[in-house]
């Protein structure tokens, strides 16, 4: 079993060889050379208590504007993708229940992410596939500053699956795996 040390630098690893050297998300270099990242990793948990993690998440971020974004790290659980996306329609819910619409959002990771109607080989999954499931809290006001600064935001996604898809899937295999 991986300590949660481990696991976070594994994570950062990714953050940096895949969403940032290949340009995934053209805000998240900002965000690791400020060190405005905040990690919990949970092992052997259940819906609910997710689900108060990332009550207690919020407010911290609510009161704590050094922190950019927050990661929730499941080492163990939620494996299954379709599992996985329950989960993240639950805290979808439970944000809009807490009255964090507009304030917060959730980004999805996973080891097996397939967008809908995409084949599970396309290259282009991995521009969400994660070393490990993750749920990725963002603050919407820094997101849409970091957007109205970028030419064309609404390509991003697009450049995106053009990249993996030219690189190809055993480069993204090879450069996910590597950061384990």
């Amino acid at each position: 079993m991986l300590s949660d040390d481990k696991i976070i630098k594994q994570t950062i690893n990714w953050i940096k060889s895949v969403v940032i050297d290949c340009n995934f998300c053209p805000f998240a270099a900002k965000v690791i050379l400020k060190n405005s990242i905040h990690y919990i990793v949970k092992s052997e948990t259940t819906i609910n208590d997710v689900l108060e993690t990332l009550k207690k998440e919020l407010i911290r971020l609510e009161n704590d504007s050094e922190t950019e974004t927050s990661f929730i790290i499941f080492s163990n659980d939620f494996k299954n993708f379709d599992e996985y996306l329950d989960l993240v329609k639950k805290a979808e819910r439970f944000i809009t229940k807490e009255n964090y619409d507009g304030i917060f959002q959730i980004a999805s990771f996973h080891p097996d992410y397939c967008f809908e109607g995409s084949d599970e080989n396309d290259p282009a999954n991995y521009t969400n596939r994660s070393i490990y499931p993750m749920l990725h809290i963002l603050r919407e006001e820094s997101l849409t500053k970091a957007l109205s600064l970028y030419p064309d935001p609404e390509k991003i996604p697009e450049h995106n699956i053009a990249f993996a898809r030219q690189k190809g899937l055993q480069y993204m295999q090879l450069l996910r795996a590597a950061c384990l």
